[in-house]
This record gives C-alpha cells, structure tokens and sequence, in this order.
C-alpha cells in the first residue's frame, strides 16, 4: 500500500472520526501482522486513509531481513515524515535497536514485529481513539491488504532454528503456536467472505504445536491436535485452495503427502531447502542434508505424483567453493524441482554467517547466480512445455477485457507463475475455471476454454 500527498499542517484538528495512514512492506508474515493492526484500528472507530493528505497519522510495517529491505523500509519511513510528519514504526526493523531512531529521530514511536497492542498504545497517545467504537465496523474476517479471493493464514510466530545467515529469531523471537482452535475459526471466517485460497504461513510451518508440546485444542467442539498434519487435515475440509508455505524437509512433513494426493489440501510444498553441499548446509546451520532431501522427494513424488515443490537456495555463502556450486547445481539436475528462487549471500547485521571465513568474491556470487538460475530456467521451462494440451484447473485472479490472469494449483500468488486465459470477459477474480494449455516459456502458461466449449 502506497502514499503519495503532501505533508499535513502539525497544528491540523484531529477530525471526529481520525484517520490512519498504513504503509506495509515485507513478506506476507508481516502482511498478517499488518492486517491484525488494520483489523483492531477499523474496530476502534479509525479510518484507513489512502493518502498522507487525509491522514492525522501514519504507521509504517516495515522489513529489517536483508539491508535492501532496511533500506527500503528506512525510505519509506523518511516519505512518510516529510509528507506528514507523524509517524509510528513497527515491524521487523523496530526490532534492530536504534536503527530507526538514528537514520529518523522524529518519529513517534517504534515497536518490532506482532506487536498489536504496542503499536495501538502509541496510536493511543498520538491520536485519541474515537468515543464509543462500534465493532460492526470491521467485517467478521477482519481487514485484509490481499484480494478478496485469496488470503494468508498465520499460524505461528517466531523460529527455533538458527541457521547462521538469518536474524529472523532475534526480530521476531522463538516458535509460539497460535491455539488450534483460532487458527481454524480464523480460517473458516475467511471462507465464509468468499476466500477461495487460503495460504498457510509461519517462519516454520513443519513445527507448528511443538512448543506445546502438540497440545490437543478444539474446534467446533471437536478435538484436534496442534499440529501441521491435523491442521492440514482441519483445513482441507473446508472445501477450498489448501496451500503450506516454509516447510522444513523433517520425516514427519511425508504424513501431509496423502493428504494432497486426496485432493483435501494442493499438492504443493514451499521447502526452503537453501543448498545441497552437507559442508555448506553444515555451516548455514541447515537441517538434513542433499541425499536425505534427494530421497524425500522421490518419496513424495510416489505418493503424490503431481506435486510441486518450491524451494529457494543461497548462492556465494562464505566458504562455498566450486565443488560446493558444482554439488549445488548437481543436486539442482536430480531434483527437478518445479519452481525455484536464488538469491546470493547477503551480509545481513547480527548473522553469525558473516564471521565465517572465506567471503566469496561479488563477481563470483553473480557468476553463481547466473549459471544456476540457467539450469533452473531449462529445468521449468520444460516442466511448463510438458503442460501443453493438457487441462488444468485455474483460479481467476484479475480479469481485463477479453483477457484474464490466474494461477494453476502449481503456482502461488506472487512468486509463481501465471496463466494467460484468452475469452476470460465472463470471469470474476476467485473463479476456479477448467483451461486447455495452448504455450508455454520458461516462466507462465497461455490457454483457453477447452476444445470442447467452443
């Protein structure tokens, strides 16, 4: 969400019904961190403005994983401050001490991540809440910066691992599963406002209910576990698009594979693997290794043939040298994961991977990054090809003119693929349509109603 006005007079009256400005950047963990703020602003009388002009205020969520996304966040405060002057920070950045402060002085406050109620104590004192809120003001599945048609689900918060190139632990803190219970009346009230794809996310989704020891909760009055593999279960009576993002590759993630083979949840897995060198996964302080992962994906494969495996990988890691690459692009061959992400190392504050010896040169990562995205592109593009005349079940997520956009059950918003759907004038965003496959490239689909309908 964007803002573009001029700065409003610091002696402006505070209107009757007092406006916030909302700025959100960063991954969709901090997207739902941004709705349950919008949600508790909307329910206590707040407008949301879209401009700086009508705003009395503006919070910014912000990003603090890699310096491009502080560097980001840091502009997108300074617009803030010079197009309105009162500003309250929170988000991932908050929690690295005093960068705010130092690079902006002038803002209100500053809190880190999942801090609802810090962040609406300072709205508080900045701009009084309006007399006697009404909560019918906020729809049942509360605010949402997503289309009405798809929407995450969060279902824990923090992280117990500690791989040696993040910080993500030290922002947001250890694992705290959210109770069963919520996690599914959250989720079927997005179901009931017309969601026809919820996304599950979590820094670890794998480990969702170890922290309590997978306490058993309920959920219209039913016992049900908390854990990933009842969750999924819970989750794919509900008759929608199921699908699990940021899954370890641990034994017990084999129990969800049925599951997508049913049909109750999409056959997709989002598995951070990060490397395929055991020196180099050593060293990030990765969970198990490229053989174990190799075999646990020929697994799943038999159990659920047309799964899709997302993954992301880190190229130039301190250390890695040409055999690790050569490993890496070796693994990359057997695999033949779906889609794939790559970015090289960088030296994020506070990691313990920036002690390492042996830097890899800048020259070098973008040389790495280079020939394995080659490799990768070969690997999708005929994955992609090998649709071709098939039919597949797309959801419908813009249409304009004659012309529509979707993904498959292969793709996730944003990170994926899209599917160009010739004769899309009659569709509506959240349609899930039958389209034949007519071409492809290395990246999306183009397609049509089946031969059939003509």
């Amino acid at each position: 969400m964007s803002i573009d006005t001029v700065k409003k007079s610091a002696n402006a009256k505070i209107p009757a019904n007092p406006k916030v400005g909302f700025v959100s950047l960063g991954c969709p963990k901090a997207g739902s961190d941004a709705e349950r703020i919008l949600t508790q602003l909307r329910a206590e009388g707040y407008e949301i403005s879209a401009s700086y002009e009508e705003s009395d205020l503006v919070v910014v969520n912000t990003c603090g994983f890699i310096d491009s996304a502080v560097a980001e966040s840091l502009d997108a405060i300074g617009e803030a401050l010079n197009k309105n002057g009162k500003v309250i920070v929170t988000g991932c950045l908050g929690a690295k001490e005093g960068v705010v402060q130092t690079a902006h002085p002038s803002v209100l406050a500053v809190t880190g991540p999942h801090a609802l109620d810090e962040v609406m104590g300072h709205v508080h004192d900045h701009l009084p809440k309006p007399h006697d809120p009404y909560t019918d003001l906020v729809p049942p599945h509360g605010v949402r910066l997503t289309p009405k048609h798809y929407a995450y689900l969060k279902i824990s918060e923090g992280c117990n691992h500690r791989c040696s190139f993040c910080i993500i632990p030290s922002m947001r803190g250890d694992l705290v599963s959210r109770p069963i219970g919520d996690v599914m009346n959250e989720a079927e009230s997005l179901v009931r406002s017309g969601v026809s794809e919820i996304l599950v996310i979590s820094q670890d989704t794998s480990a969702y209910g170890v922290d309590v020891k997978y306490r058993t909760g309920f959920w219209n009055g039913r016992p049900v576990r908390t854990r990933m593999t009842e969750l999924a279960s819970a989750l794919g009576e509900l008759g929608v698009w199921v699908r699990m993002h940021y899954v370890y590759p641990y034994p017990h993630v084999d129990e969800i594979i049925p599951l997508m083979a049913d049909g109750l949840i999409l056959p997709y897995l989002d598995v951070p693997f990060q490397h395929a060198s055991p020196r180099i996964l050593k060293a990030m302080k990765r969970p198990a290794s490229s053989e174990n992962n190799l075999a646990r994906i020929k697994g799943w494969r038999d159990v659920c043939p047309d799964i899709t495996i997302r993954s992301t990988f880190i190229v130039g890691f301190p250390g890695e040298t040409d055999d690790d690459f050569e490993q890496l692009l070796e693994f990359m061959q057997e695999a033949q994961l779906d889609r794939v992400g790559c970015f090289t190392y960088s030296a994020v504050d506070g990691a313990a991977a920036n002690a390492l010896a042996d830097p890899v040169p800048e020259s070098l990562k973008q040389e790495r990054l280079a020939r394995f995205m080659a490799v990768q592109e070969a690997i999708s593009a005929a994955k992609l090809q090998a649709k071709v005349g098939t039919i597949q079940t797309v959801l419908i997520d813009e249409v304009d003119g004659d012309m529509a956009i979707g993904r498959t059950m292969a793709d996730a918003p944003e990170i994926d693929g899209v599917v160009h759907l010739a004769d899309g004038a009659e569709l509506q965003p959240g349609d899930l349509v039958d389209v034949q496959i007519t071409s492809a490239d290395g990246h999306d689909l183009w397609g049509g109603p089946p031969d059939d309908d003509f």
